[in-house]
C-alpha cells in the first residue's frame, strides 16, 4: 500500500472513527471504548471493523502504529481524566 494511498484512506475517517481509532491506539479494548463513548459494544466493534476495511489492514494492532505514523495519537499521548473516569478500570498503572 502506498502512503500516499493510505494518507488519501485516512482522510476519509469519519472524527467518530478517528476517536475509535484513537483510543485503539491507546491500548483500549472495544468495551472499554463503549464505556467511554457511550456506545454499544457492537457499535465499536462496527467502528473497528469499518476502519480496518478502509485502511485496508487485517489486524488491530498495524491500526495503532498507522494512529501514530499518521498523528491521529502521539506516541506519548494518553487517556484524559474523564476518559479514565468512563472506563471504569480504576488505579490499574496502565495508561
Amino acid at each position: 500500500m502506498a502512503a500516499n494511498d493510505l494518507k488519501s484512506r485516512i482522510a476519509t475517517l469519519t472524527p467518530r472513527h478517528r476517536q475509535v481509532l484513537r483510543l485503539i491506539s491507546l491500548g483500549c479494548s472495544v468495551a472499554e471504548i463503549a464505556d467511554i463513548l457511550g456506545l454499544a459494544h457492537s457499535t465499536v466493534d462496527n467502528h473497528r471493523s469499518a476502519i480496518m476495511q478502509r485502511l485496508g489492514v487485517g489486524k488491530s494492532v498495524l491500526l495503532a502504529r498507522i494512529a501514530i505514523k499518521h498523528r491521529i495519537s502521539k506516541v506519548d499521548d494518553k487517556l484524559t481524566a474523564s476518559e479514565k473516569r468512563k472506563r471504569g478500570r480504576g488505579k490499574d498503572g496502565w495508561n
